[in-house]
């Protein structure tokens, strides 16, 4: 008898490396939960491509937005099975809306495992180009003038985008009104682009190219070096905020409940994606970097940022119900 159930269990671990091993075998969902045209989901279409390629299997990007992006987060957390086939993109606006929001529907580091992260890049902060400025000196300048009368927008409430600019604001002194869009990126860039905002703090993957075009005006960059994206424009940090830095992360995550062996065939294939030619070319331009970390570390890396983020709701004095 003990012979047989040493035999069954050899039988289900063999069955078990067996199904990661092939995974996937039918079409596979990634969830992108803020709008089409926005940062998270131009990272998720790349994300999908290379998978697609490398597993010879369709890979489907599924929108659900809403809620600061806490719509598509809870579906994969709560509602799906726990078996690979439906995951998550996610990041920085996740880890700021444990603080932020007084209820969220699921636990970011319970309810989900973080399986690999994407890529991390800076946020520019950018004007319609019929603002008299060409600087963040020079916004600061026409804020302290105008106390209140400037309005920025925001993809989301409690996005890193919206709390760069509030971090912004109280490292300058000044005082502008918050425009916060529920659908992300790409509603508020038609009115920014329409001239009913005046500026935003944005990802690249929308911003560079209406900037290229002449259709926005780049003042600043949030990271601390510039991007080689945007080597011309100087960081908000040598504009006179000195120590100013944010820069936002996305990455995949799945159910807390995923089969290990299937989170780490999606991690190591994850890895062999960015690693790839590519994904490097196609990020590049974006002012992304492709991040690697194994799925422990970037377990412990959202946590840190979790924490992180925290200090600076508290401190900016951002809430939302």
């Amino acid at each position: 008898m003990k012979m047989t159930w040493i035999g069954c269990a050899v039988g289900v671990a063999l069955a078990g490396g067996v199904h990661a091993q092939d995974f996937p075998t039918r079409v596979v969902r990634i969830v992108a939960p803020f709008s089409a045209g926005g940062s998270t989901d131009v990272l998720t279409r790349l994300t999908a491509a290379q998978l697609s390629n490398r597993w010879n299997q369709s890979v489907v990007v599924e929108n659900r937005v809403g809620a600061s992006g806490r719509i598509g987060a809870e579906h994969v957390a709560k509602n799906v099975p726990a078996d690979g086939y439906t995951l998550l993109v996610a990041g920085a606006p996740h880890a700021i809306g444990v603080s932020l929001f007084r209820k969220i529907n699921y636990d970011l580091e319970k309810d989900l495992v973080a399986i690999a992260n994407i890529a991390t890049f800076p946020s520019v902060i950018v004007v319609h180009p019929s603002m008299p400025v060409r600087s963040a000196r020079e916004l600061i300048a026409l804020a302290k003038k105008h106390p209140g009368e400037i309005a920025f927008g925001s993809p989301n409430l409690g996005s890193p985008n919206h709390l760069a600019m509030e971090l912004f604001k109280t490292m300058a002194g000044i005082d502008m009104l918050h425009v916060p869009y529920k659908g992300g990126s790409g509603q508020m860039m038609g009115d920014l682009l329409g001239g009913q905002i005046q500026l935003a703090s944005m990802g690249f993957p929308p911003a560079v190219p209406q900037i290229k075009a002449g259709k926005l005006r780049a003042l600043a960059v949030s990271s601390l070096k510039r991007s080689p994206a945007l080597p011309d424009v100087p960081t908000v940090d040598e504009s006179g905020l000195r120590g100013f830095h944010v820069e936002s992360w996305y990455g995949v995550f799945g159910p807390a409940a995923t089969p290990k062996n299937i989170v780490s065939k999606i991690h190591a294939d994850m890895q062999a994606v960015l690693a790839g030619d590519e994904m490097k070319a196609r990020l590049a331009p974006l002012g992304a970097e492709p991040s690697f970390m194994s799925s422990a570390d970037f377990a412990k890396f959202v946590h840190a940022e979790i924490v992180k983020w925290a200090k600076v709701v508290k401190t900016s004095g951002a809430r939302a119900d």
